[in-house]
């Protein structure tokens, strides 16, 4: 459980990095910038909200919201990829890092949603 919070957790931490790595390069006037703070709140409040549903399913050890939760978590790898390629249209060295940093701790958490538990469900149905 701790596992798998954590690594959701980590990811929530640096999908916020992103927003903030947005805000600091925007790209435009409609983009998410530092001169409208309650945006910035308004953000940063539906990713805690988005990432809620697998932070909720990392307390459980069931193999169908486990499952639930790495399908959940594969939208966030490809945010994260998309995050890449921004990065390289800014161009901004920093947007790169945080993008494919994301999605390997991603698909590290997906991994881990995964299989951390399942040998003792195993273990407990024999």
């Amino acid at each position: 459980m701790v596992k798998r919070f954590s690594m959701v957790f980590i990811t929530l931490i640096l999908a916020i990095t992103a927003l903030l790595l947005a805000a600091k390069y925007p790209t435009g006037p409609n983009t998410v910038s530092f001169d409208e703070p309650a945006i910035m709140w308004l953000n940063a409040g539906i990713l805690v909200m988005l990432f809620l549903l697998p932070l909720i399913f990392s307390f459980f050890n069931l193999l169908v919201l486990r499952i639930i939760s790495a399908i959940y978590q594969v939208f966030f790898v490809f945010g994260f990829l998309g995050l890449v390629l921004v990065g390289f249209m800014i161009p901004s060295i920093w947007v790169i890092v945080n993008g494919a940093l994301g999605a390997i701790i991603s698909i590290c958490s997906i991994l881990v949603t995964i299989f951390v538990g399942a040998k003792k469900a195993n273990l407990v149905t024999k």
